[in-house]
């Protein structure tokens, strides 16, 4: 399918989804969300994508947020339709059952790092930002950003980062637990790539059920989440990937892995 706001490529087992408006620096307007739907879509459905890169065009921005240009010419909504439509955006990357890494290539502001944040794994160029500057435009995070951000900083840096609205730069962001590493520029993608094929060596259910348990365990109080955590293990264990792993470590060898 043919796109304007992303650029979806696949290569061998990893699906490429750049956000593709550096004009206006990669901002989130209705046309780049709906096909970022569509692409999340196919790498759901496609078997060979084994882990998503998401990053965004240009030297500048991986995105800059909502495009305030179309915000400021909708109409207002009620609040129920306003929340199926910004629904659709909320989780659509962290929705998806695959790992998806994050590298992040310049600023990522409001809901860029809303997005950013629905990644399972951040790669932060040197060059990048971060912020939730929502509260300058008489607006708050609506798009994960109160949720997940107190979730992966604490609750007291993330009421600086949204009350105030100012930006933070990678290293502090990979201080305080926002993003993973943090590489010169021109490493970004590779430095992803590294990591997409530590991911791809593993089983690809264990990968799979991984995140699931990771995901699931943290909307729960600890003991249901270590029943979820036990359930799929149980249901691991009778995989035949689950045989192969000790059978290959046994005869000293790489596994052949078979995703059943």
């Amino acid at each position: 399918m043919a796109y304007e706001a992303i650029i979806y490529e696949k290569r061998e087992d990893i699906a490429y989804l750049t956000l593709n408006r550096p004009e206006s620096l990669n901002a989130l307007n209705d046309k780049l969300r709906q096909e970022m739907g569509e692409a999340v879509q196919d790498a759901r459905d496609d078997a060979s994508v084994r882990v998503v890169i998401l990053t965004g065009a240009g030297e500048r921005a991986f995105s800059a947020g909502l495009d305030l240009r179309e915000l400021s010419q909708r109409a207002p909504m009620p609040v129920t339709e306003s929340r199926r439509f910004r629904g659709r955006f909320v989780s659509a990357i962290a929705s998806l059952d695959k790992p998806v890494i994050g590298a992040i290539n310049g600023l990522a502001y409001g809901g860029g790092n809303e997005l950013a944040m629905q990644c399972d794994i951040i790669v932060a160029s040197e060059q990048a930002s971060f912020a939730q500057m929502e509260v300058k435009r008489g607006l708050i995070p609506g798009a994960g950003g109160t949720q997940r951000l107190p979730r992966l900083v604490g609750k007291n840096r993330a009421m600086e980062i949204i009350l105030t609205g100012q930006p933070i730069n990678a290293e502090e962001a990979y201080r305080i637990g926002l993003v993973n590493k943090v590489v010169p520029h021109d490493q970004l993608i590779p430095a992803a790539e590294e990591i997409a094929h530590l991911i791809i060596a593993n089983a690809p259910l264990a990968v799979r059920f991984g995140k699931e348990a990771v995901k699931r365990g943290l909307e729960m109080t600890l003991d249901e989440g270590l029943i979820v955590e036990g359930d799929l293990s149980a249901i691991l264990a009778n995989t035949e990937d689950a045989k192969e792993g000790p059978l290959a470590f046994v005869e000293k060898r790489t596994p052949q892995w078979q995703g059943r």
